[in-house]
Parts: structure tokens; sequence; C-alpha cells
């Protein structure tokens, strides 16, 4: 099979960015987010978060306290690291793996050695409660490889949690525990390792920014928040 360049490549993953993460998460908060039966309120809070927003208590009010947070953070960021991991399987830079628990597994393009990779999306995405579950989970993993020989030859280094974005520098506490025991392997070193290109993940930052400029966003949280509003002022739930 012909080898793919790193422009073919960059161009591939900008264009499954464009489609099945930004397109889908504008399509989403159109068609999902924009109604109000896919939340579950908190009375309380939402009539406190109407009176910030808006300095009353209406149904526009509570349209941007459920629309916004939903839209600009819970819906986008969950979306995006599935997407990611989705994404590596289809074009073939990992496979899914078999083994519960571990996201992908690839052959690392710099040390040649295979991997079992648990996906993060940033250095400050997970908690202190993750930390010793996801150390046991990669060293019963390793005690499996004596009976398994899809793992024989492994060891500590092979298990490592792939970090989407960010620098050494900036990996959380919790980030830097796992990484006494399991590699961390972040932003640029990471799509290094999985791309085989030393500089793609400078690239592909770059190449986003300029897909994200060209993208139709107009007025998309604007008709969502009206149309989540017009579902509120017809409910029985409130009484405005």
């Amino acid at each position: 099979m012909q080898q793919i360049t790193e422009e073919e490549l960059l161009i591939k993953i900008v264009k499954y960015f464009e489609i099945n993460i930004f397109e889908n998460h504008i399509n989403a908060s159109l068609k999902i987010h924009s109604k109000l039966k896919n939340y579950n309120i908190n009375p309380i809070v939402v009539k406190y978060l109407s009176k910030v927003l808006e300095n009353n208590y209406n149904p526009e009010g509570v349209a941007k306290a459920l629309y916004y947070p939903r839209v600009l953070g819970t819906s986008i960021n969950t979306s995006f690291g599935t997407n990611i991991q989705k994404m590596f399987i289809k074009l073939d830079l990992a496979d899914g793996s078999a083994i519960k628990g571990i996201d992908i597994e690839f052959l690392d393009k710099i040390d040649g050695r295979k991997k079992w990779c648990q996906l993060k999306s940033g250095p400050n995405t997970i908690n202190s409660e993750d930390v010793n579950p996801l150390i046991a989970k990669f060293t019963n993993t390793i005690r499996l490889a004596r009976t398994n020989d899809a793992l024989l030859g492994s060891n500590n280094n092979d298990f490592i949690v792939g970090v989407l974005y960010g620098e050494q520098l900036q990996l959380s506490m919790h980030y830097k525990k796992i990484d006494e025991v399991y590699p961390v392997i972040i932003g640029r070193e990471f799509w290094h390792r999985i791309t085989g290109f030393p500089n793609f993940y400078d690239g592909l930052v770059v190449a986003l920014h300029e897909i994200i400029n060209h993208l139709d966003t107009k007025e998309f949280i604007t008709k969502g928040c009206e149309e989540l509003a017009d579902d509120i002022r017809k409910s029985i739930l409130f009484n405005f």
C-alpha cells in the first residue's frame, strides 16, 4: 500500500474535523439542543441564571441559561474525544482495542513498538479519582501478557495515555502521577508517534484555524436560543 504523505493526511484529518466535529456540532445545536425535551432542568438554578443573563426571569433568559452551557461546553467537549478516537480508526492510524478500557492500539512511529492507548482531550481533563483506576487498569492488562500472545513482550512503556492537545508543562498533577508509572504523551509528541510526522501537530493547528474561519456559523446560536425560548414559553413547567 502506498505511503500517505503528510499533506494528504493533513487534508483528510481537517476534512474529518470539519464534517464530523464542527458541522455536526452546529447541526446538533439546532436540531437537538434547541428542544426543551432534551434538558433536565433544575428550576431554582435556571431561574437564577435567567436573572443573571437577562436581569429578568423570562423565556429568553431560561433559554440562554440552558442553551449556552450545552452548546458552548458539554456538547462539543463530549463529542471531541469520541470523534477523534473514531477518526484514528477510520483513517487507519490505529485499531480499536479489544481490551476493555483501552481506546486504541497503534504502531508507534518513533520507537516501532505497539502501543495500547487511553485517549484524553487536554492536559486538565482528569480528576484525582481517575488516577488510581487508570493505573490499575493498565497494570491488570499487563498481567494478562503472561497468558495472551498478543501482549507478549509488552512493558509499562507500551501502555500510554495520549493527550490530544497541550504541552508537557501544562499537564495537571493527576497526569504527572500517572506519568510516574505509565507514559503520558501529549500534543506534538503524541501526534508524531501516531502519524509518523514530527511537525504534524503544528500543521494541524494552523490548518484547523483556517477552516474554522471559513465555517458558516452565522446566527446559529441566536436561532437555537430563539427556538428553545419558544418551547419554554409554551411549556407548563414555567410560570412567567
